[in-house]
């Protein structure tokens, strides 16, 4: 079981000097770290998930850096963000400029779907295979039609700004010829230039909850083969 921000500050921050609570970042940092490596390795799923799971780790320990970096502004410090760390500020700074995103995924044998969603105040959603176009409903998770607000802010709890631009199974050691390929675009309304990301066989620690924005339930197509 996990404990709470405030039961992590007061067991391994208070009274902590400031020296003390930076290397307590960076040991958080770290297994953040190690958390999303070992979700995005090719083997990750093969053997039983402990619990609490990676995810939820994952979720947590992210809480307890915030509480540490605050604790760390309380002793006197100033927290420098990292390079990573300012890409990903930057990153979720400019969600609310977002005005398209278009994510496909699919094969060589199978052809590419595209999933495209324009942020417009109307909010539209559809899907294209080669050249036909279909409307696409995407849904919250109270099961309400998505609006541009809703959206942005599930989309910012993902951290897509943390993300590798690349993702691939040679970073694992391993080479996969075929199989699935996916490319994501942000497209923007205030002049800031595409932002893309891309993967080959390989993909972030959360794209299946990335993907349920889209309408794509991995879960349920498991299930039904």
């Amino acid at each position: 079981m996990m404990i709470s921000p405030e039961g992590y500050y007061e067991e391994y921050l208070k009274g902590k000097t400031e020296a003390q609570i930076m290397s307590a970042i960076r040991g958080l940092k770290q297994e953040i770290g190690r958390l999303k490596n070992t979700m995005e390795s090719p083997e990750y799923g093969q053997d039983e998930i402990v619990h609490p799971s990676e995810d939820t780790r994952l979720h947590w320990t992210r809480e307890y850096l915030e509480r540490a970096k605050q604790a760390y502004a309380e002793a006197g410090g100033t927290y420098t963000l990292s390079k990573s760390e300012e890409k990903a500020t930057d990153f979720d700074s400019k969600m609310d400029f977002i005005s398209k995103i278009t994510f496909s995924i699919g094969g060589f044998f199978g052809g590419y779907r595209s999933y495209v969603v324009e942020l417009s105040d109307e909010f539209k959603a559809y899907t294209k295979l080669w050249d036909d176009e279909e409307p696409l409903v995407l849904l919250d998770e109270n099961n309400e039609p998505f609006k541009k607000e809703t959206y942005i802010a599930a989309l910012t709890d993902l951290h897509i700004g943390e993300w590798r631009r690349r993702y691939s199974t040679r970073r694992f050691g391993y080479t996969v010829c075929d199989g699935t390929q996916w490319e994501l675009e942000f497209e923007y309304n205030n002049g800031h230039k595409p932002v893309r990301f891309d993967g080959d066989n390989s993909y972030p620690y959360n794209f299946d909850k990335f993907q349920m924005l889209f309408g794509i339930d991995e879960t349920e197509e498991d299930d039904d083969e």
